[in-house]
C-alpha cells in the first residue's frame, strides 16, 4: 500500500509538471511588411548602375517569347531534315558498296565460267579434228555445239551489261555520296542550317541517284553511246553561294568586293580555257577511242563463239576435219577476246574517262557560274574559289597563277600550251 501511494504521488506530480510546461500564454500577432519585388528590367537596370557597375547585366529589348520559339522551331526543323538526309545518304553509301561488290563478283565469275565453257568446247572440237576414220564423234559434236551456244548467249548478256563498268559506276557513286555526307556533317557542325541548305542537299541526292542508278532494267546507263558524254552528278542551274565565314585573306592580294579582283577574274578565265583546250578535250578523245575498242570487242566475242557453234554442228566425215578446225580456232579466239575485254576491264576504263571528263566539266561550270554573276557579293568568295580550284587540280596557288600566265602568253603568241591544268590525273 505504501508503494502504491508513492507511485500515485509521482504520477500526479509529473502530470502537474507537464501541464505547466504546455500551458503557454498567447503571443500577440505581428504583421510583417514584405517589399514588392521590382520588375526584371528595373532590377537589372538597378544592378547595372549600383556601386559603380555599369552594363554588367545585358538587357534584351524587343524580344518576345513567341519570336524565340518560332526561330528555334524553324532552325530545329531544318536541322532535323538535314539529319534525315544524312541517314538517307549513309544508307545509299552502304547500298552502292554492297552492289558494287556483287557486280564485281559477276565480272569475275562470268569471265571464268565463259572461258572454261569456251575452252572445253574448243578442246572437244580439236579432239574430233584429230580422230581417225570410224571414230564416233556424235557425243563430242553435240556437247561442243551446246557449250558454244551457251557461251554465245552468256557473252551477249555480259557484253550488254558490262559488269566492270557497273562496278566503276558504284565506286564513283560511293565516293560522291561519301563526299556529300561529309558536306552535310560539316554544315551541321559549323553553321546554322536553313531551308535553302536542305533544298540544296536534297537536289544533290536526287542528282546522284539519277547519275548512278542502281537497277539494271529500264534505267541502266547506256554502255555503248555514240560518243563519250561527260558524267553529270550535280544539280543543274546552281547559283554560286557566298559564305562569309570561310573568307580567307592573303598578304599580297587586295581583299575587296568579296575577294574578287580584275587579276583574279582574268586568272580564272585562263584556267577555264586551259581545261577546255587540254584536259577535257584529251579525256574525251581517249574515251572515244576506248569506246570504239569496246564496241569491236563486244561484237567480236559472240560472233566468234557463234561461228564455233556452227562449225561444231557440221563436224562429221562428210565435211572432213575443216569444220572441227574452224570450231576449235574460233573458240580459242573467242576466249582470248573475252579475256582481253573483261579481264582488262575495258568498260571500266571507259567509265573512268567519262567521270574524269565530268569532273573537269564541274570545275569549269563552277568557275563560269561565278564569272557570269555580275554582282560580286552574290558570288562565292574569290580567294576561297581560287584555293578550291587549285586543290582540285593538284596545284598550289603560285602554280595555278603561273599556269594562267602561260595560257595568256600562248594565246598572244598563237601557240598551243604544252601543259595540262590537272596534275592529279
Amino acid at each position: 500500500m505504501a508503494s502504491l501511494q508513492a507511485s500515485n504521488l509521482v504520477l500526479s506530480s509529473s502530470s502537474k509538471q507537464i501541464h505547466a510546461a504546455i500551458s503557454v500564454p498567447k503571443l500577440p500577432s505581428i504583421r510583417l511588411s514584405v517589399p514588392k519585388v521590382p520588375a526584371t528590367k528595373v532590377l537589372s537596370e538597378q544592378l547595372n548602375t549600383r556601386e559603380g557597375f555599369i552594363n554588367t547585366i545585358p538587357v534584351e529589348k524587343n524580344v518576345t517569347r513567341t519570336t524565340l520559339v518560332q526561330e528555334s522551331s524553324s532552325l530545329s526543323r531544318a536541322t532535323v531534315q538535314l539529319y534525315a538526309l544524312l541517314e538517307a545518304v549513309a544508307d545509299r553509301v552502304e547500298m552502292h558498296i554492297n552492289i558494287g561488290e556483287q557486280r564485281e563478283n559477276w565480272n569475275t565469275l562470268l569471265l571464268n565460267s565463259i572461258n572454261m565453257i569456251t575452252l572445253t568446247a574448243a578442246t572437244m572440237a580439236g579432239v574430233t579434228a584429230t580422230g581417225g576414220a570410224g571414230v564416233s564423234i556424235l557425243g563430242l559434236k553435240l556437247a561442243s555445239t551446246v557449250l558454244f551456244s551457251a557461251a554465245t548467249g552468256m557473252l551477249v548478256m555480259m557484253n550488254k551489261i558490262q559488269p566492270s563498268q557497273l562496278v566503276e559506276e558504284q565506286r564513283n557513286a560511293t565516293r560522291l555520296f561519301k563526299q556529300l555526307q561529309s558536306q552535310i556533317q560539316t554544315l551541321l557542325a559549323v553553321g546554322s542550317p536553313s531551308k535553302d541548305d536542305v533544298k540544296d542537299a536534297m537536289e544533290k541526292v536526287l542528282a546522284l541517284d539519277k547519275a548512278y542508278p542502281l537497277p539494271l532494267l529500264g534505267v541502266m546507263l547506256e554502255k555503248f553511246p555514240k560518243s563519250l558524254e561527260p558524267a553529270v552528278w550535280w544539280p543543274k542551274n546552281q547559283s554560286p553561294k557566298t559564305n562569309k565565314s570561310q573568307e580567307t585573306k592573303h598578304f599580297n592580294r587586295k581583299v575587296e568586293n568579296n575577294g574578287w579582283t580584275e587579276e583574279l577574274e582574268t586568272e580564272m578565265r585562263e584556267i577555264v580555257e586551259v581545261i577546255k583546250r587540254k584536259d577535257s578535250e584529251d579525256y574525251e578523245r581517249l574515251g572515244n577511242k576506248v569506246l570504239k575498242i569496246n564496241k569491236v570487242l563486244a561484237k567480236s566475242g559472240p560472233l566468234l563463239t557463234g561461228i564455233a557453234a556452227l562449225g561444231s554442228a557440221f563436224m562429221g566425215s562428210s565435211h572432213g576435219p575443216w569444220a572441227a578446225i574452224v570450231a576449235a580456232v574460233a573458240g580459242a579466239l573467242a576466249s582470248a577476246v573475252n579475256t582481253f575485254e573483261h579481264g582488262c576491264q575495258v568498260g571500266m576504263v571507259f567509265e573512268m574517262y567519262r567521270n574524269n571528263a565530268g569532273f573537269f566539266k564541274l570545275v569549269q561550270e563552277s568557275i563560269e557560274s561565278n564569272l557570269d554573276e555580275n554582282d560580286e557579293e552574290k558570288r562565292e568568295n574569290g580567294e576561297l574559289l581560287e584555293m578550291k580550284v587549285a586543290l582540285q587540280l593538284g596545284r598550289s596557288l603560285s602554280q595555278l597563277r603561273d599556269l594562267a600566265k602561260k595560257s595568256s602568253y600562248s594565246r598572244v603568241e598563237g601557240s598551243p600550251i604544252d601543259e595540262f591544268a590537272s596534275k592529279l590525273f
